[in-house]
């Protein structure tokens, strides 16, 4: 269980990319995102980021959620109703140098138009010091799909390390989250 009130502010990044199939598939499903078989898994993999990203920053004060769909991993962060959310892209988050000293990313990065200018936005807002936790579906059985529709996306661990360390983070470490195909990195700047 999350400890409530370990975050200062938090703020949420989500939405605002260009449209494309990813976007009007989330606008759909969005009204019933929290419910059913998806919510729980949704949930289920949300609470576990929310974990491993207090195991490696206990108390940040401002945290960012890049990708957050309804927020709910923010909501478990956050004790009271300092959630702002904010529109945009992960390509050019609008928010200046060192403003975070966490930024989280669950089961968004596959669906970032430019995954590497996406990792460099989140070093560049991340304090000196500050803790990234990107959480996504990373293995090699998902190699078939960069044939097809995920060309170019950083499908498996080795791909989404040399685009971390591209963007300049350090300390990178990667954590199994659920089943096997969700995992999680961790990394500093």
């Amino acid at each position: 269980m999350i400890r409530p009130g370990l975050c200062g502010s938090v703020v949420c990044q989500t939405a605002g990319v260009p449209p494309h199939r990813d976007v009007a598939a989330f606008d759909e499903r969005a009204p019933g995102y929290e419910q059913g078989w998806r919510g729980r898994l949704h949930h289920d993999i949300a609470g576990r980021a929310a974990k491993l990203a207090v195991s490696v920053h206990a108390t940040p004060r401002r945290v960012l959620d890049v990708g957050c769909g309804t927020g709910y991993l923010l909501r478990l962060l956050a004790s009271d109703q300092r959630l702002r959310f904010t529109v945009g892209v992960a390509e050019r988050l609008p928010y200046p140098d060192g403003a975070f000293d966490l930024v989280v990313s669950t089961t968004s990065f596959d669906h970032w138009a430019d995954q590497r200018a996406g990792l460099s936005e989140c070093a560049r807002v991340l304090a000196p010091g500050g803790h990234l936790v990107l959480a996504d579906l990373f293995s090699p059985l998902l190699l078939p799909t960069l044939l097809a529709g995920r060309r170019g996306k950083a499908r498996t661990r080795r791909r989404a390390s040399q685009l971390l360390t591209a963007a300049g983070f350090t300390g990178l470490a990667w954590h199994d989250l659920y089943a096997l195909i969700i995992k999680a990195a961790t990394a500093t700047t």
